[in-house]
């Protein structure tokens, strides 16, 4: 048999690895949606580059300092993550889950995210978008034709201009509501209307964070799909990415089963009659699982590129500042460097911050089911990435 010369034999043999990896390619994409037609999450997969071994250490050193310089073993509940590339530099849980249980916070156990549920409200509410089976400029009116706002769209209610007033707010009036009584999402709409609830400020006229917005995001998800809330999210993000602990609260499925809150003196807060309505809340996760998210984020089919353009930019300059929101994140817009995209949450006693730098591929969380405002300071370890005006040896910008 003669032997085939040098050269072609290496050209057939790049050509077949290359079909080869053609193939796996094409094996190894998954559909964009389940089996019931909705859009899903898809792990980011390959992942990024490792690190360097050196940039590791010294970053895992400054992060343990700040840590140990913040954060107080012996009285403080919280779990804690930082990571690049989707590498985990540092993480710690500390402190109690339930504790007249013993029970001691682990990274597998869910903590209440409060408002970064919205992060999460916003990247359904856009892969929906993307799916084309809703609009940014759709009116509310399409969805609940009843809805006494005529002016208030999908885009309004994500960017926080919809005018609306804060459901927390105007229920508590005994003449709206009655707080013996919990108040769920399908509550909102008849109420506004019954009890003639009025706009605070003509729609998209400014900024105004309210949590009526991602309540009713969460209704139009309902609309849109067909499904409940907790069952969609389920589906689209929470099943497909395997974030096998998190989840969204309901009061019939999970009251006496998650760890409660507590106040900064150690005493358990009650359930009240808000604790129904989600959507703007009520997302349970661990740091790692919203890793798995905040990385899935990053995946070409995430969304199309005008969307994540569009998630990622401010919508609200009428006065002058740093400060704005895009679709579901915060962000502070620096006149020199690059935005610092964020967001924080608290609920009863649990406060929440999610920080995503962009273009480092950096992911800091940090969740206490004990009230603290010591969250909110992770946002130090930005200065650690890039070039951010905060630093974990300073207060650097508020």
């Amino acid at each position: 048999m003669r032997t085939l010369p040098l050269y072609i034999a290496l050209f057939f043999g790049l050509l077949m690895a290359g079909c080869g990896k053609k193939d796996a390619a094409s094996e190894q994409k998954a559909p964009r949606f389940n089996d019931n037609g909705l859009p899903i999450l898809h792990r980011l997969s390959p992942s990024f580059a490792p690190l360097k071994p050196q940039q590791v250490q010294q970053k895992k050193n400054d992060i343990a300092h700040y840590f140990q310089s913040v954060w107080s073993e012996s009285n403080d509940n919280v779990s804690f993550l930082v990571a690049q590339n989707g590498h985990i530099l540092f993480e710690k849980y500390v402190g109690y889950a339930h504790r007249n249980k013993k029970e001691a916070i682990e990274a597998n156990t869910p903590l209440h995210i409060a408002s970064v549920s919205k992060v999460l409200t916003a990247t359904a509410i856009l892969m929906l978008v993307d799916a084309k089976k809703l609009q940014l400029d759709q009116k509310v009116t399409e969805f609940y034709p009843e809805f006494p706002y005529p002016e208030v769209t999908v885009l309004t209610l994500l960017n926080h201009r919809s005018g609306m007033r804060n459901y927390a707010y105007f229920t508590y009036d005994k003449n709206v509501w009655d707080t013996h009584n919990n108040l769920t999402n399908a509550d909102l709409i008849p109420l506004m209307i019954e009890k003639n609830i009025s706009l605070e400020y003509p729609t998209n006229t400014h900024f105004s964070y309210c949590n009526t917005n991602y309540a009713l995001l969460a209704l139009i998800i309902e609309k849109t799909t067909g499904l409940s809330y907790p069952e969609a999210m389920r589906q689209m993000i929470f099943e497909p990415l395997g974030m096998k602990h998190s989840f969204v609260f309901e009061m019939n499925k999970h009251k006496g089963q998650v760890a409660p809150s507590y106040k900064g003196n150690n005493m358990e807060l009650a359930f009240d009659y808000l604790d129904g309505v989600y959507g703007d809340k009520n997302i349970f996760s661990t740091p790692r699982d919203l890793l798995i998210f905040d990385m899935a984020r990053y995946n070409k089919d995430f969304l199309n590129p005008d969307l994540v353009k569009k998630m990622y930019s401010g919508y609200s300059y009428e006065h002058k500042g740093k400060k704005n929101y895009g679709l579901g994140i915060r962000m502070i817009e620096f006149d020199k460097g690059e935005p610092f995209y964020f967001h924080n949450g608290w609920w009863h006693g649990n406060t929440s911050s999610y920080i995503n730098l962009r273009k480092e591929k950096v992911t800091i969380i940090a969740l206490s089911n004990k009230y603290t405002k010591k969250t909110y300071t992770s946002k130090k370890l930005a200065g650690l990435f890039g070039n951010y005006p905060f630093h974990p040896k300073g207060e650097g910008e508020e």
